[in-house]
């Protein structure tokens, strides 16, 4: 993107959609694998409408990736006990996070997640 469309704030419209693209992976919680079904669901339909919403649902879309990763990891270590510790914290952490990240979607300010793996470009 230029710089002149980096200054510009989205509209409403475009601000919600980027916002629903992270709160769409509170469908994990009804639906098994609904964290990387729900985004990947807006963004595919929303991402030609803006820059902003490709951004916004990609960067979703790699957090649920690498969120579902650990939670592999973690399942892996609940053998040894430690798993089933750190599977509550990249949870209530996941959590945070997506809030953070919507709350800034909503704000028209671009947010990248921390410790995420960043598969889909």
């Amino acid at each position: 993107m230029d710089e002149q469309s980096l200054n510009k704030v989205p509209s409403q419209e475009v601000r919600q959609w980027a916002m629903f693209c992270h709160l769409a992976a509170l469908a994990g919680m009804v639906i098994p694998f609904g964290n990387l079904l729900g985004p990947l669901i807006l963004w595919q339909m929303k991402r030609e409408n803006s820059p902003f919403i490709d951004e916004q649902g990609k960067e979703a879309l790699n957090f649920q990736i690498t969120v579902v990763l650990a939670f592999v990891v973690c399942f892996f270590l609940a053998f040894i006990v430690i798993g089933v510790f750190l599977a509550g914290l990249v949870g209530i952490g996941a959590l945070v996070l997506l809030i953070i990240a919507s709350i800034k979607a909503n704000e028209g300010k671009s947010y990248r997640y921390p410790f995420c793996l960043r598969l889909i470009k």
